[in-house]
């Protein structure tokens, strides 16, 4: 995500300047305002500043991960429900925690709890580890007295999004391990087989065909410029990364991905799942409906889908319905349409977006099921389009050459 530099004020009216890592400068605002002070302004800006020992020390040092807030919620919700004070149940998870820097995190947590901040400016202090949906959803349990429901209700959309990560994963993971295996062939071919070859092609004497000849011309190119071609690759690889490290690069290649075949619409319809539940679940848990869309954009996990939900909670702001938002968004489906009408008429939008939501990830259930029959076909046909190339180009020149023989 973007870096944002931003100027604010805290409660005594004293200036605040700070960089903070967020999805847009709606997301940082939302952060800001959770730590009890007013911004001034927020701008999008590189990175933070860092020295080089810095980030040599950041990039050995353990992570919290996705499990470890997964564990921490489930757990905090089952001891505020057996009416653990607050305090009490901290100090036991960080005991128990085997991550250090979650450890680190649950002592820092308790101790802005000693000095008698709130619960969810003392999570606020870590944005790395805890979105501004989970701040803002604790934010909500605080006001409601519900705390220890909330933290089920944000265990469950967790589990929901991990689910959701895996299936993915493990579903691009064949595909991916194929189209390797078939690169890593074609240059072991082109560099070691068909130069063998082309030696015994040579006392032919005769004029080669022309799959032959392109199949040569090609190997002879591979074998005198691999070492400019690996330069290149891995000059494309660090210059994609610089540009997906961008915002507008980072966007610009989600966007594309989207249209990508068989697994655009995965990720497209994974991202409205993830959409669907966590504005659900906001809305559900009594977050306004401009900060519940502005949150859910921070976790469908696509840049560009988040910039269409964040115009929407623009278009929201002006006093258009959700509805209308929706439409003008022109990413939804006219079945997902009319159930956000409905849901709008009867008053239960939270409960038609849950609705949403599993359909979306029943979708992708059922196109990740499906994934390998989809792919088959195409590897099939690649695999058999690279034998024909080799079948043509390398043996049948040597099958002339028999007939030659034969004949002799």
């Amino acid at each position: 995500m973007p870096y944002f530099a931003y100027k604010a004020r805290d409660a005594g009216g004293k200036l605040i300047e700070g960089v903070l890592e967020g999805a847009s400068s709606g997301g940082v605002a939302d952060l800001l305002l959770g730590r009890g002070v007013t911004p001034v302004s927020i701008e999008e800006t590189r990175a933070r500043g860092q020295g080089s020992g810095n980030a040599v020390l950041t990039l050995f040092k353990p992570r919290v991960q996705h499990v470890d807030i997964l564990l921490f919620s489930r757990q905090i919700h089952t001891l505020l429900k057996a009416g653990v004070p607050i305090m009490r149940a901290l100090n036991g998870l960080q005991e128990s925690a085997t991550n250090p820097a979650m450890k680190e995190v649950i002592r820092d947590v308790r101790e802005s709890l000693e000095a008698g901040r709130e619960l969810s400016v003392s999570l606020a202090r870590h944005p790395k580890v805890f979105s501004s949906f989970y701040i803002s959803m604790v934010r909500v349990g605080e006001a409601t007295g519900l705390l220890d429901e909330i933290f089920l209700r944000l265990f469950e959309h967790l589990e929901f999004e991990r689910f959701m990560r895996e299936q993915v994963k493990s579903a691009l993971r064949y595909p991916m391990f194929v189209v390797i295996a078939m690169a890593v062939a074609i240059v072991v071919v082109n560099l070691f087989v068909i130069p063998a070859f082309a030696k015994v092609f040579q006392g032919f004497g005769a004029e080669l065909p022309l799959m032959t000849r392109l199949l040569l011309g090609f190997s002879d190119f591979m074998v005198t410029w691999w070492p400019a071609m690996l330069v290149a690759l891995i000059g494309g690889i660090v210059a994609f990364r610089a540009w997906v490290g961008t915002h507008a690069g980072r966007m610009q290649w989600e966007a594309l991905a989207l249209r990508f075949p068989i697994a655009g619409k995965i990720v497209s319809k994974a991202a409205m799942a993830r959409f669907a539940r966590s504005f659900a679940l906001s809305t559900r848990s009594g977050v306004p409906v401009m900060q519940a869309l502005s949150n859910s954009a921070q976790t469908v996990d696509n840049s560009y889908i988040a910039a269409k939900i964040e115009g929407m909670r623009d278009t929201v702001e002006r006093g258009e319905s959700v509805l209308r938002a929706s439409i003008a968004s022109g990413f939804f489906t006219p079945v997902v349409l009319q159930m956000v009408a409905v849901g709008e008429e009867s008053g239960a939008l939270d409960d038609m977006m849950e609705e949403v939501g599993q359909m979306y990830q029943r979708e992708v259930e059922y196109e990740l099921k499906t994934l390998g029959q989809q792919i088959e076909p195409i590897l099939i046909v690649c695999l058999g389009a690279l034998v024909l190339i080799l079948a043509l180009g390398i043996f049948l020149p040597m099958w002339d050459l028999g007939k030659v023989a034969i004949k002799r």
